[in-house]
């Protein structure tokens, strides 16, 4: 065999190497095929819903905007009937989530939407914002329990992303927020 030859040869094969997974991959795509398991320990909000139109009051009297010139993310708190001790707890977590990002932290605001909190709770936890959904939109994302916690993760452009149910793992939370904002 001669040396072109040889070469063209090897140049084939290594075109077909890495050719090979992006074709199987289209196939396995166009077949339908997901995995069962992934890593992500919230559900996945398949299509994303866009709640761009979904107006929440603050309680400062302006209204929440989804679409964000800073291309910040926002995590929904969503308590439940009411936010008491262990609704607190589990927001004042999200709170401290949010300050381990380290360098990160501006890309994230956590924005409780439910029951009136105490003015001085607010205050004292400065970048939490605090405001009511009286359109009722996210009544299948609220937390199931009387006082717990439901999260949910919007993206900057306004589509809801992520849901984390009642009873959500910090640490599956704290991975799941770290992948989308790194």
């Amino acid at each position: 065999m001669k040396t072109r030859d040889r070469n063209r040869l090897t140049l084939i094969l290594l075109l077909l190497l890495f050719a090979a997974p992006l074709a199987i991959a289209w196939w396995l795509g166009a077949a339908g095929w997901h995995p069962q398991q992934t890593r992500s320990s919230g559900t996945l909000v398949d299509p994303p819903r866009d709640i761009g139109a979904v107006t929440v009051t603050l309680g400062d009297g302006s209204t929440l905007a989804w679409h964000d010139p800073k291309y910040r993310w926002t995590l929904l708190a969503l308590p439940g009937a009411q936010c008491a001790t262990a609704c607190r707890e589990r927001l004042d977590e999200a709170l401290r989530l949010r300050i381990t990002l380290g360098r990160n932290t501006e890309r994230l605001r956590l924005a409780y939407i439910g029951p009136a909190l105490p003015a001085d709770y607010v205050a004292a936890r400065a970048p939490l914002l605090a405001g009511r959904d009286d359109g009722g939109a996210f009544a299948a994302e609220r937390a199931k329990g009387e006082d717990s916690l439901a999260l949910a993760l919007v993206d900057p452009r306004g589509l809801l992303m992520l849901h984390f149910a009642d009873g959500y793992s910090a640490q599956g939370l704290r991975s799941d927020i770290q992948r989308v904002i790194y």
